[in-house]
């Protein structure tokens, strides 16, 4: 049986949240640590610009995927470290924003798997 897209995608993505927490752990840890830099993991939209995925159009009123070829959208990584005398850059206020945002995600990506899933099981008994 093939694997959905979406259980392919947010395996994927729990992945990439594990790896964003353990990074965040590290650096907490290390907070004390002089000359330890902070790190982070690259953005997961930059796995989702390596899937390629393509867009469809359903129905003829649908926008369709060229039309957005125009709209050029530039992100530019933000790097706010504050680095003290020590030559220590953890800032742990931006660490624990940060491990917020990662459970934040992690229970997004839970609700939408349980979601697809009833849907999924809902389809099959019908």
């Amino acid at each position: 049986m093939e694997t959905l897209a979406v259980f392919s995608l947010a395996s994927q993505r729990a992945s990439w949240l594990s790896a964003r927490e353990t990074t965040i752990a590290s650096n907490v840890a290390n907070a004390n640590t002089p000359g330890y830099r902070a790190q982070d993991v690259t953005p997961f939209a930059s796995v989702l610009q390596r899937l390629q995925l393509p867009m469809e159009t359903t129905a003829p009123g649908h926008i369709k995927p060229e039309s957005l070829a125009g709209a050029k959208l530039r992100v530019k990584p933000s790097d706010s470290w504050d680095v003290v005398y020590s030559g220590n850059s953890v800032n742990l206020e931006q660490e624990m924003l940060k491990a917020g945002e990662v459970g934040s995600a992690h229970a997004l990506d839970v609700g939408v798997v349980r979601s697809f899933h009833q849907m999924l099981m809902n389809a099959v008994k019908g």
